[in-house]
């Protein structure tokens, strides 16, 4: 339901294998995920993604996980356990120069906290889920946001911000 649109069009993503997406979310979400180089998860989504099978949720990028315990890792896999301070940095060095992209919602609540989010992207499917958990947690201070880019497309909308400082 929530990622149907990955797989609901008939333009085949040129990043991920076996998307198949609606040509303005393939145009958008390649673009994306084209400038990532490493990753940052929290804890909670590592373990309830069944520890992305030892590798990285993005197949050209490394993984960083940011905890608070030991974990078991794989050779695509960095653990932190200093703060996302740290976790970051040593996903920048992993990125090469490329992107850095944020998992789960402690880990994106931390990083906004401590000021280093340039950006967010949202893919908002039409759903209003009766229970879960948030995404963001709660923040120190209110964050102000510049819409970039809002990409309609079947079953999803794409919505690019800046983090204005």
């Amino acid at each position: 339901m929530l990622f149907d649109w990955y797989f609901d069009g008939d333009t085949p993503s040129g990043v991920f294998d076996g998307f198949r997406l609606s040509e303005p979310s393939a145009r958008v979400f390649d673009a994306l995920a084209g400038r990532v180089g490493a990753i940052v998860a929290g804890r909670t989504t590592y373990e309830d993604s069944d520890r992305f099978g030892g590798g990285s949720p993005h197949p050209k990028a490394r993984l960083v996980v940011l905890t608070h315990r030991p974990a078991e890792t794989s050779t695509r896999q960095t653990l932190v356990t200093t703060g996302i301070e740290d976790a970051i940095a040593q996903a920048r060095d992993a990125a090469g120069g490329r992107d850095v992209g944020l998992m789960g919602g402690g880990v994106v609540t931390s990083a906004l906290a401590a000021g280093l989010v340039d950006e967010i992207v949202l893919h908002q499917v039409p759903v209003l889920l009766g229970a879960g958990r948030p995404y963001f947690r709660e923040l120190p201070a209110h964050v102000r946001l510049r819409l970039v880019e809002a990409v309609p497309a079947p079953g999803v909308t794409h919505l690019h911000y800046a983090v204005e400082r």
